[in-house]
């Protein structure tokens, strides 16, 4: 590598990275204002607070990181115009050592992003749902008191007869009328708090769950142990998705090994995959704009900020409502993108020139 290639790269990330660092800051601060109610109304702490918040910055970091990226590469060239160090590049011939370290400098900032989508999101979302599956469990452990009527939030009651040192309950007694359409009641005469692979779960013997609907209809089902799912009790549940907190390395050795690749996981590796061509199609975009210098003195020019985020906003509505076969079903809009770039390259390069832009002789 050159030393005005280790120059540019340096300017190019400084940039980008300054950006960042003050976008995740302030998204990070915005994460633990909306957490404050939801955390502290389960009774946790400040480090549950930062923790809950930090594991949700991967997926943040994954939308506006090629996004800082594009504006790193944009004011960079820009302020090297300001400068006249662009002017100076152009004239020196040495455009083609900038093209590569602007490639080098795109591949660098692709890695980044598919290391965050293909690993790092899909262990922040485990860790985040086994987190929350323990303060789940936490929250209803508590609030367990032999004798007392003790309700969860949302009009879910609980009541226990006893509980022993070992955390065997006599008695166990839930209601559960959140759902309009399945008013449920649980009871059994034994309990205990458990764990296994799927999170925390409370295993009842010897009991009944009764459902009552909105149109009067009563059924009742006795069982002798039945497992329910303690984040059922203590919170809306959502549906844990597996593929979503599953790595693409987990993802590709379960397809190698059962030979069964569904829609679901290739659509998953397709998606976590695009957000890599976003990073690509951003900076092949800002260099078509930015690379060359102009002695046009423009009364009104965009800034080339405003730019990427027209560029950005534009690529992911494409990409939500204009779905292809293949890869364009998930990067779309990323795929007009390089092509708006690369003839913006192509026209400015004098590869080729329109017909509406060719000189006539005189």
């Amino acid at each position: 590598m050159t030393r005005l290639s280790r120059y540019l790269l340096r300017l190019f990330w400084s940039q980008a990275m300054g950006l960042f660092a003050v976008a995740a800051f302030l998204l990070f601060l915005i994460q633990c204002l909306r957490l404050f109610d939801l955390v502290s109304g389960q009774g946790q702490g400040l480090f549950t607070l930062i923790g809950q918040a930090l594991l949700g910055m991967p997926g943040l970091g994954i939308v506006f990181l090629y996004v800082c990226l594009g504006i790193g590469l944009g004011r960079t060239l820009r302020n090297l115009q300001g400068s006249s160090e662009l002017q100076i590049i152009h004239s020196s011939s040495l455009l083609p050592a900038l093209l590569r370290t602007i490639g080098l400098y795109a591949v660098g900032g692709t890695l980044a992003v598919l290391a965050l989508s293909h690993i790092v999101e899909p262990l922040g979302i485990r860790t985040s749902n086994d987190w929350s599956a323990s303060i789940a469990a936490d929250l209803v452990s508590r609030a367990m008191v032999p004798h007392k009527f003790t309700s969860l939030g949302g009009g879910v009651t609980l009541e226990i007869g006893a509980r022993d040192a070992a955390g065997n309950i006599q008695d166990f007694f839930a209601d559960d009328p959140r759902d309009p359409e399945s008013h449920r009641t649980y009871f059994a005469k034994s309990a205990i708090i458990s764990h296994d692979d799927q999170g925390y779960l409370l295993r009842m013997e010897d009991g009944a769950v009764q459902y009552l609907t909105s149109e009067g209809r009563f059924s009742q089902v006795a069982f002798d142990k039945y497992d329910l799912p303690l984040d059922q009790l203590s919170g809306s549940a959502a549906a844990r998705d597996d593929i979503a907190q599953a790595t693409s390395v987990e993802l590709i050795a379960q397809g190698l090994a059962t030979g069964h690749w569904s829609d679901a996981i290739l659509h998953a590796l397709l998606k976590r995959s695009g957000e890599g061509l976003r990073v690509i199609a951003m900076c092949v975009l800002v260099a078509g704009l930015a690379l060359f210098p102009t002695g046009q003195r423009r009364r009104l020019e965009l800034p080339i900020e405003l730019w990427v985020l027209l560029a950005a906003f534009f690529e992911r509505s494409v990409t939500a409502y204009v779905v292809g076969p293949g890869v364009l079903g998930v990067a779309s809009g990323s795929v007009i993108l390089i092509l708006v770039g690369v003839l913006i390259l192509a026209v400015r390069l004098r590869i080729f020139r329109p017909v509406g832009l060719r000189r006539v002789a005189a």
